[in-house]
């Protein structure tokens, strides 16, 4: 067995997760200096790497769309962890954690990743051509969960501030985690072909015409060293974030710039991904990918810190202010009328990525 997997043993992207990893259990918890951040951050490079091969090894395997949702929801879980454990150490001042890293990695879905991917593909083939009724449902599950659990908390009542009340809070996770659930059994089941590439006249792609898919052995390989590479990825960037947050300060930055910058490095694997898809022309694997963060990130997130709220003493703030409103209304606006006619141009990607500048921008001057 051992001679078998000797190929993929010996190549970069098994031995840089391997050790990514055993540079965060050195670094966990430390006050780095910059030659060690800079050494950890070139490993963080390199795990993100290792991550975008290896969730592209699963996806081939698989098929699509369940290579997408392996990457989305692997690296949503390692997320979510994440914000768990920094709200439980964080206190009154991790309020808004969940509420800014969910906004972040919606806006960096929805425009970044969409539109990087829409740019990329339109510019090589013309037209970014996908599957509207997939990605309709995708857009549509993604702005009923972002009303219910970061927009309606800014005008309910019963709380003061944008806050639920322990039974509302109850209701958006419930809804939250089952919507999510749903988009999932439509994803890989009942509708699936709605989420696979299509040509430019509208056929369905249901196989890839190009190398043979790996071996079983290998594609289990690639799963637990996607797994170690996420779990890397997040975790290192945990570790640099302390130097991020002084040059934040030092720079005269609002804190929320750290979670943008956090966010972006945490969902660069899926970024990598979805530009590769988009070159390829199979550009609703891109949107797959990028969507389905979004959902993850709302799906899986708010049911968990509802849990976690039961424990943690400081409040959980979910409400967007109004300009995060504003940027919110537009990304479903805009997005919708990307959908609609199932291709795209380069200026359509263009108006996502100005839409990601604007948060961008705000997130630095409020």
């Amino acid at each position: 067995m051992f001679t078998k997997l000797r190929p993929l043993v010996t190549q970069w992207t098994t031995v840089v997760p391997l050790l990514a990893l055993l540079v965060l259990v050195l670094t966990w918890h430390r006050d780095l200096p910059g030659w060690v951040v800079g050494v950890v951050s070139c490993f963080l490079a390199g795990a993100v790497l290792a991550a975008v091969h290896h969730a592209e090894v699963v996806a081939h395997r698989v098929g699509e769309p369940f290579g997408s949702l392996v990457l989305a929801v692997a690296v949503t879980v390692i997320e979510v962890a994440l914000i768990v454990t920094l709200m439980a150490d964080g206190g009154d001042k991790s309020a808004t954690l969940a509420r800014d890293t969910v906004f972040a990695a919606v806006m960096i879905t929805c425009n970044g990743i969409v539109g990087v991917s829409i740019l990329a593909a339109a510019i090589k083939h013309r037209v970014a051509v996908f599957n509207a009724e997939g990605t309709g449902a995708a857009l549509a599950t993604i702005g009923t969960l972002a009303t219910l659990s970061l927009v309606l908390p800014t005008f309910t009542t019963s709380s003061p501030g944008p806050q639920f009340n322990p039974t509302q809070l109850a209701f958006a996770a419930a809804a939250s985690l089952v919507l999510y659930l749903l988009f999932v059994a439509t994803l890989t089941f009942r509708h699936r072909d709605y989420f696979l590439p299509v040509t430019s006249d509208g056929k369905v792609l249901d196989e890839e015409d190009h190398a043979d898919p790996p071996t079983k052995r290998a594609m289990v390989f690639s799963l637990v060293l996607l797994g170690v590479a996420l779990i890397s990825v997040v975790g290192l960037a945990k570790g640099v974030s302390p130097t991020i947050e002084s040059a934040v300060e030092s720079a005269g930055l609002p804190s929320s710039v750290v979670g943008v910058v956090i966010a972006l490095l945490v969902l660069l694997p899926e970024t990598i991904a979805a530009l590769r898809a988009a070159r390829r022309n199979r550009v609703q694997t891109s949107l797959n990918l990028a969507l389905g963060s979004a959902l993850a990130s709302i799906g899986l997130t708010i049911p968990a810190v509802a849990i976690a709220s039961h424990w943690l003493s400081g409040p959980l703030v979910l409400g967007l202010d109004p300009a995060h409103l504003v940027l919110l209304t537009l990304t479903l606006v805009v997005g919708t009328l990307t959908v609609i006619p199932r291709r795209a141009t380069p200026l359509q990607g263009a108006v996502h990525l100005a839409i990601l500048a604007a948060y961008v921008e705000l997130a630095i001057v409020p």
